[in-house]
């Protein structure tokens, strides 16, 4: 996900660590990953893994770096091509859950929350990406990844945060590594829920989801044993399709012979928000992906402003979010289950292969998710085997797909499970760290502004990604109570 700067150099400045005055010292930073075409040595500090470059401190100096033209890329994308990514990235699995967000939030509550998290999670992103092309300038450096943008702030800001950069970068990996892997968890159960239901209907077997989940581990290991993301272009773009024509089938299903809208509560009990929170924010946030598609933009000044290409895309997803969970609510109600495709006519053959189509599509795209956190992990730990690479690595791949298995098969409830994930590690990712990044960021120049107001909005920020957080956590675990209890 990370963008490569493989030919761009930077002219590494080696400070003598001792014997050194303070200012100097302080005047270096780490400025990007090691490359992984040289083996030569790297210095750091406080932990990192980043070259020492050059910081400059001062903006009016800074801003005579222009990162977008010191970018190079073999194959940059248009306006047009990053919109198409980005409502790639942001329109999921988590669209057919919008309607249960709705069972727990109530119908027009539910859809004025949705607006109001989808402008919040969009202005977070636009703090996300300005901070990097902040500390790209400061840095002249030509791009960051999410975990960059973290470690390089921390080391360009307050004195007494540099010794955390390099744990500021290594939560970021690991709440982006908890939150892919707990969504191919949710893949699994996803396919599962769906296979269940028409296997049911045509045999009357009625087996434990449990075993369909347990049934999908072999092709999963076969599937994800391909290490190339180019390979599974083919398999995206059969998911694409089906995903597509299912969604469109579906909302046919929805928009026919829809009941009257005082049907419906307006406003569902308090005690439900969480859920609602939990699982819009699973949905809505694409966080994870922002960084890289602005970093291989051949206009990436476009990305952000009015109207901008995250602007125009992250209004289409929360229309489209907006739109499904409303409809789904309105017409199905209070029985309306964790995904929209279970609520289908099951004696409708056109509805059972609508089920059939999500669930090949969802299984297809759990190879693509499934991709980043083993890249991630995988990176840290190649290093200690000497030998035997290619064997570990094919080790690792069927161990975690087993892991998530395994987690699929503890946790079969879908709702809950989506809600955690969303309420756990997409509210850090995408509301806590970015309103962090920027305090840290604009702590010396330009500071926080009239009244600290700065400060304040951020502050408010992190309170409301740290309700969600403890909120979403506590119902999720308290519902995931309840169904054992039940089974």
């Amino acid at each position: 996900m990370q963008n490569s700067w493989r030919g761009f150099y930077i002219k590494q400045i080696r400070p003598q660590l001792t014997g050194g005055s303070k200012s100097e010292l302080t005047g270096y930073i780490f400025g990007r990953m090691k490359s992984d075409m040289n083996d030569v040595p790297v210095q750091t500090a406080a932990g990192s893994t980043l070259p020492l470059v050059d910081m400059i401190k001062d903006d009016e100096e800074a801003g005579t770096y222009n990162p977008f033209e010191n970018r190079k890329l073999t194959h940059p994308t248009t306006d047009m091509e990053t919109l198409v990514h980005l409502l790639k990235g942001s329109l999921g699995s988590g669209i057919l859950a919008m309607p249960l967000a709705f069972v727990n939030a109530g119908l027009w509550f539910g859809l004025v929350a949705t607006v109001a998290i989808g402008a919040i999670c969009t202005y977070c992103i636009h703090i996300l990406v300005r901070c990097s092309q902040v500390l790209c300038r400061r840095a002249q450096l030509p791009s960051l990844g999410f975990a960059d943008v973290a470690e390089v702030a921390f080391l360009a800001g307050p004195e007494q945060l540099k010794k955390y950069s390099r744990l500021a970068r290594f939560i970021i990996n690991l709440f982006l590594v908890i939150d892919l892997i707990g969504c191919c968890c949710i893949y699994i159960v996803f396919v599962a829920t769906n296979l269940k239901q028409v296997v049911d209907h045509y045999t009357q077997s009625y087996w434990d989801v449990r075993i369909y989940i347990l049934m999908l581990l072999a092709p999963l290991i076969l599937l994800n044993l391909i290490r190339k993301l180019k390979y599974l272009t083919p398999f995206s773009l059969i998911a694409n399709v089906l995903i597509g024509a299912g969604v469109g089938i579906t909302l046919y299903y929805i928009v026919t012979d829809l009941p009257a809208l005082s049907e419906r509560k307006a406003v569902a009990e308090v005690q439900h928000m969480p859920m609602f929170f939990g699982t819009v924010i699973f949905a809505l946030e694409g966080i994870g992906v922002v960084m890289s598609l602005e970093n291989n933009m051949k206009n990436p000044q476009n990305f952000i402003g009015c109207p901008g290409v995250l602007n125009t895309g992250m209004s289409v997803v929360v229309m489209l979010y907006a739109t499904v969970g409303f409809l789904g609510y309105l017409k199905y109600g209070d029985e309306t289950k964790g995904s929209i495709t279970l609520n289908l006519p099951v004696e409708d053959v056109l509805a059972q292969m609508v089920k059939l189509m999500i669930a090949v599509a969802i299984f297809l795209t759990y190879a693509l998710q499934f991709y980043v956190p083993m890249e991630i992990i995988w990176k840290n730990i190649k290093g200690n085997f000497n030998e035997h690479q290619n064997a570990a690595e094919y080790t690792l791949r069927i161990g975690l797909v087993i892991l998530t298995v395994i987690i699929a098969a503890a946790l079969p409830n879908l709702g809950p499970f989506i809600t955690l994930i969303g309420a756990v590690c997409l509210s850090t990712l995408g509301l806590m760290f970015p309103a962090v990044i920027e305090l840290v960021t604009v702590y010396e120049k330009p500071g926080y502004g009239r009244f600290n107001w700065v400060l304040w909005k951020n502050v408010l920020l992190i309170l409301f990604g740290v309700v969600g957080f403890v909120t979403g956590t506590y119902v999720s675990i308290m519902e995931f109570s309840e169904h054992l209890e039940e089974v």
